[in-house]
């Protein structure tokens, strides 16, 4: 009745986080274990795991129109999904399997400057004795970090957003597949601060029946 005479009061709903591929906050999949196998001696991950439990989705909205969706799991590991021009699995332009390799804290402003400036984007990256080289170059002598920002939904229902600023890299390996670098300065404002560190991740290509979801 006074539902009837005032209205309804509407309850907040809890953002739903993205899924694609039967991929899936909570979920779980399996990356074929021979896969692993044959490519895990030319990368510089070691003991990468076939099994995988979903618990975190991150979503960034390209200023082409594209999306890029990552979905988190519990070897320190994402899974990330490139779209172009739509939602479906008809639109996949992109999957790796990537793995997180170092984070670093970045105390300073001058710090922060110097990662933006200078650091992130290079046209070679060297780590562990290999060389990568930069994807995304621009016009000129300049290539800076592309920017964008990541929406993260949490299994408890927390959703939070991250200003990355990101470089591309990649490396060739001698069977014809590719060692993908991702170097990103991450800021977040926690408070009245930002938190700020510096996240190197490497990946390789993933097809999409290499893919075998849980549940």
């Amino acid at each position: 009745m006074f539902s009837k005479l005032f209205g309804k009061k509407d309850t907040p709903k809890t953002p739903k986080a993205p899924e694609i591929m039967g991929l899936y906050l909570g979920g779980s999949f399996q990356i074929d274990p021979l896969k692993l196998k044959l490519i895990e001696p030319s990368l510089i991950i070691e003991s990468a795991a076939s099994s995988h439990i979903i618990q975190a989705v991150g979503e960034v909205d390209l200023d082409s129109g594209g999306k890029i969706l990552r979905f988190y799991t519990d070897d320190d590991a994402f899974l990330q999904v490139v779209l172009d021009g739509g939602v479906t699995e008809n639109h996949i332009t992109d999957v790796k399997l990537w793995y997180f390799y170092e984070t670093k804290t970045v105390g300073t402003d001058t710090q922060w400057q110097q990662l933006l400036k200078n650091d992130i984007s290079q046209a070679q990256y060297a780590l562990e004795g290999n060389s990568y080289q930069r994807v995304w170059d621009a016009v000129g002598d300049v290539s800076p970090a592309v920017a964008m920002t990541e929406k993260t939904y949490e299994e408890d229902g927390d959703v939070s957003e991250t200003d990355q600023f990101v470089m591309l890299y990649e490396r060739e390996l001698d069977d014809g597949n590719i060692e993908a670098l991702l170097v990103s300065g991450e800021e977040k404002l926690v408070g009245q601060n930002f938190d700020r560190c510096l996240v190197i991740s490497s990946g390789f290509n993933i097809e999409q029946a290499d893919i075998t979801i849980n549940g």
